[in-house]
């Protein structure tokens, strides 16, 4: 098949994995493990996590709320120290970006399907360069899995989504995607998933 646009999730994609981020911040409180993204998705669509994603809550104002959100579930965390070991664990990976930077190259588009949070800092907005599309949920008001978010991005690279390959970490956004009719690599060790992504477009990436 003839790919005309390859599509990355940021964190844990193209950049250092927020949940590895997560997984230590409960390690070393004594939280049980998937603990804090149990609470992510058992509370969405309602929940902080998702509202601070959607740019419906400031950081300051996701604090106090997801504090509340874990403590109706049994654990008390502080939203502040957790949000800033995230930001400390998302760095680039030069693998993906040279990937990104070969593929362009070679004539495809390439786009970014984001979940993030409006961050003083500026985030992971240094990223936007690399990409002919760059898709923010606290931009658009969407958060993956929503099939909408996937259906902007086709549009602003302007492919169909069976023309396109989609990266991400986390199943359930792979599923989306797949019901759109993309082809989808889960993400788990960077050097796999480029390995598979050379296989699909038939050019070295590294």
């Amino acid at each position: 098949m003839p790919y005309r646009a390859v599509i990355f999730d940021l964190g844990g994609v193209v950049v250092g994995s927020p949940l590895h981020a997560i997984g230590a911040y409960e390690r070393d409180h004594g939280i049980a493990a998937g603990f804090i993204n149990r609470v992510v998705v058992d509370t969405a669509p309602a929940g902080a996590w998702s509202r601070l994603e959607r740019g419906e809550l400031t950081l300051e104002e996701f604090y106090p709320v997801f504090d509340a959100d874990c403590a109706a579930a049994g654990c008390s965390i502080s939203a502040r120290a957790l949000m800033r070991r995230v930001a400390e664990a998302v760095e680039a990976r030069p693998a993906m970006l040279e990937a990104i930077r070969c593929i362009r190259t070679r004539g495809l588009r390439v786009g970014a399907i984001t979940n993030n949070w409006a961050a003083e800092d500026g985030g992971t907005q240094a990223l936007r360069a690399y990409f002919d599309a760059f898709i923010e949920s606290a931009v658009t008001g969407i958060r993956k899995p929503d099939p909408r978010i996937f259906h902007i991005a086709c549009t602003e690279l302007d492919v169909a989504p069976h023309e396109a390959i989609f990266l991400d970490d986390i199943g359930m956004n792979l599923k989306t995607a797949r019901a759109l009719g993309m082809t989808t690599i889960k993400v788990e060790a960077p050097d796999a998933a480029l390995a598979e992504l050379e296989a699909l477009l038939q050019f070295g990436l590294r």
